[in-house]
């Protein structure tokens, strides 16, 4: 995959004051030194895959349960298990990558140095996640990967040329994060490899950051709403493992049905229980982290309903 250039303009605040202003701030950053962890020395690396050779459990799979699968052979069935489970990883592999790139930009413009400590640990997390993705792909999925799906794109080319450091933030923290935490959480849940879950639980264990913007004026407000708008749609639709499925030979007609299959599905809410609570816990997060940052407004409310999103009543 060849590198994609991604054109972005913003201010640099060079801080000359390192004494502590942010309390709260300053502490994430000890706990963030003290929680560091090691992909190479923490992972289990030599722990034996499962028996039957599956990554994550089956129910995850779009087509399972369908009459494609059906007429799938066991071995059929577990290569796609792995090809689906490599497209899945590939997609929070870059994202991980977005987010150090998007981390890296932060540490420039935030002006005090307690934020500016702050970033500094989460790019090296995000540094650490992607390394550790990457390593897993290459090792236990035959080392294959796949490009990062044109929403995913379009949300990262958006973070990473806006200029705004509160657009960054609320697309960094509050929306792509609060997918990728919700992911994370389901792959610990469906896990069939030992070693996957253990990567995903301690990705976990840094994946707990708040998204804070303090006093935006009325049109940074309607900014912040239509933003979050935007990325949360691109977050919500367009995620289908097409090249997975295309790389284990499926005609056009059995993608359209795949395809068919997963309407209907999202349409009775007939997932597997972790996939159910991967919808609720997304849900929940995104719209209690929009309620306390006070955009959870008129506005928003019905452009989340469109996309599905339960809100509370008022």
């Amino acid at each position: 995959m060849e590198p994609r250039a991604i054109r972005s303009s913003f201010t640099t605040t060079f801080t000359f004051d390192y004494g502590v202003t942010e309390a709260d701030m300053r502490r994430l950053y000890e706990n963030a030194k003290r929680d560091q962890w090691n992909a190479a020395r923490d992972i289990a690396w030599s722990t034996p895959q499962a028996d039957d050779g599956r990554a994550i459990a089956d129910e995850l799979i779009d087509i399972y349960g369908s009459p494609l699968w059906q007429r799938l052979s066991e071995a059929e069935r577990v290569e796609l298990n792995r090809r689906i489970a490599a497209w899945r990883l590939s997609v929070l592999m870059h994202g991980e990558q977005g987010a150090l790139l998007a981390c890296s930009q932060l540490v420039d413009i935030v002006q005090d140095a307690d934020a500016k400590f702050f970033q500094a640990t989460q790019v090296v997390d995000e540094a650490r996640h992607n390394e550790v993705l990457d390593r897993y792909i290459t090792e236990r999925l035959d080392n294959r990967k796949y490009p990062i799906p044109a929403n995913a794109r379009d949300v990262f080319d958006s973070i990473l040329g806006e200029s705004r450091w509160y657009l960054k933030t609320i697309g960094l923290q509050l929306v792509a994060e609060t997918f990728a935490v919700a992911l994370f959480k389901m792959m610990v849940e469906s896990a069939r490899d030992p070693v996957l879950e253990a990567v995903c639980r301690r990705i976990l264990q840094d994946e707990s950051r708040p998204a804070v913007v303090h006093g935006a004026s009325p049109s940074e407000r309607r900014e912040l709403e239509d933003y979050t708008c935007f990325a949360v749609e691109k977050t919500l639709t367009g995620f289908f493992p097409l090249e997975a499925y295309e790389d284990v030979g499926f005609s056009r007609a059995q993608i359209e049905e795949a395809k068919c299959y997963r309407r209907s599905a999202a349409a009775r809410n007939d997932y597997a229980p972790f996939r159910k609570l991967f919808k609720r816990d997304m849900h929940a997060s995104m719209v209690a982290n929009l309620a306390r940052l006070g955009l959870l407004t008129e506005r928003v409310r019905p452009r989340l309903e469109t996309l599905g999103v339960t809100l509370p009543t008022n």
